[in-house]
């Protein structure tokens, strides 16, 4: 039986600052060392990274490999690692698996199938187009990344859960904690994004949070259904807030357009942006439940696993197919759709609003920040001419 081989030099959890073009080392070292490698896990003792397309597959898909933390190594710290509750804890799509799991799926999945997703093309348009144009009254340069890219999957957040659209400056003050190093900064953010999900329960009674409330099982309790509310504006943020910034900088990096969005166009530079800078670097954490083979190296139980879907995405090598942007198998992202309408209309709404608009500094010379951890990195700014 082999040893994974071991990265050593590269820390891959560590904070980043490059440049927008710049290749990111640590995808080609983690590929360089093998399909499985060895890492130091923030919360100390061994992890091991997939770096192979099929392996991450097998991995996503094994039901000997689960997400609930109460798998995890003995004597990691919940927040060093920054695990959730266990599932017995706090039940969710992301700490949940087997049957448990598919049954709370079976609740969300017909929110945000494509055909309601379709059904709410018009309105995150319009959304789109009312903050952008706010902005571009403001002043002549703005920089998206202060001014947009926050609000804009909040306030699309919050209109399809029912939550009053006046809670969106406090919500995303909140999001903006989540990328600052001062401490406690990140729990204050995820309490006020918590208490902001139990809006959708208290006031109205409309939208997809009364929706998913009639769904869930009926042993749920409110608690819970608080925490599934606030799983979906939190992953719902912080995932296209990422990703945001980068498509709109390859959007205007060529000068301004102008005549109609062409669909097919739109929906190939959110593909390629989501593939080449996913919202996540990594997938969450998974820890195997019993002694696990993968790629000729035994893991014992309680080994933490991450796949590298970056660089699985960006591999040279990888073969044509679909990407893992936003995973595979039982824990695939219930909000895919939404995210990709979301970016897409984004890019529609710049190229038919905004023809003039253009970026005020070279494109080489954005800059892209990871506070480290598992969490993706978003541009350090993007100052924008919404008006050429």
């Amino acid at each position: 039986m082999l040893n994974a081989p071991r990265l050593d030099g590269i820390d891959p959890f560590a904070a980043t600052v490059r440049g927008l073009t710049e290749p990111d080392p640590v995808r080609a070292a983690l590929r360089a060392a093998g399909p499985l490698v060895e890492v130091d896990a923030p919360a100390g003792g061994p992890a091991w990274i997939v770096t192979d397309d099929a392996l991450a597959r097998e991995v996503l898909t094994d039901p000997r490999i689960v997400k609930d933390p109460a798998f995890a190594p003995p004597g990691w710290d919940r927040h060093t690692a920054g695990l959730e509750q266990t599932a017995a804890e706090q039940p969710s799509l992301t700490t949940l698996d087997g049957p448990e799991h598919t049954a709370l799926r079976r609740a969300h999945a017909p929110l945000l199938n494509a055909q309601r997703i379709r059904a709410q093309s018009e309105r995150v348009h319009a959304i789109a187009r009312e903050l952008l144009t706010e902005l571009g009254a403001r002043r002549t340069v703005v920089d998206l990344m202060a001014g947009f890219t926050t609000r804009y999957p909040l306030t699309v957040l919050l209109d399809l859960l029912g939550i009053p659209l006046d809670h969106v400056d406090r919500a995303a003050d909140g999001c903006r904690q989540m990328f600052g190093d001062e401490p406690g900064a990140q729990g204050r953010a995820i309490a006020a994004l918590s208490e902001l999900a139990a809006c959708g329960l208290d006031e109205g009674g409309r939208g997809l949070a009364a929706e998913l409330r009639d769904r869930v099982p009926a042993h749920t309790t409110r608690d819970q259904l608080q925490y599934h509310l606030f799983g979906l504006i939190f992953a719902g943020q912080l995932t296209t807030d990422a990703s945001l910034g980068v498509l709109i900088a390859r959007a205007l990096a060529t000068g301004p357009h102008r005549g109609p969005a062409d669909r097919t166009d739109l929906d190939a530079l959110v593909r390629d942006t989501l593939r080449q800078h996913p919202p996540a670097p990594f997938t969450l954490w998974r820890f195997t439940t019993t002694e696990t083979e993968l790629a000729g190296t035994r893991l014992p139980a309680r080994a933490p696993v991450l796949v590298d879907i970056q660089g699985i995405n960006t591999d040279p090598a990888r073969s044509a197919g679909p990407d893992l942007t936003f995973g595979a198998g039982p824990h695939f992202c219930i909000g895919a759709q939404l995210a990709h309408l979301e970016l897409r209309a984004v890019a529609a709404v710049l190229r038919t609003d905004f023809p003039d608009a253009r970026l005020t500094v070279p494109f080489t010379d954005l800059r892209l920040t990871g506070i480290g951890g598992l969490q993706g990195s978003r541009l350090t700014a993007l100052p924008v001419a919404l008006h050429g």
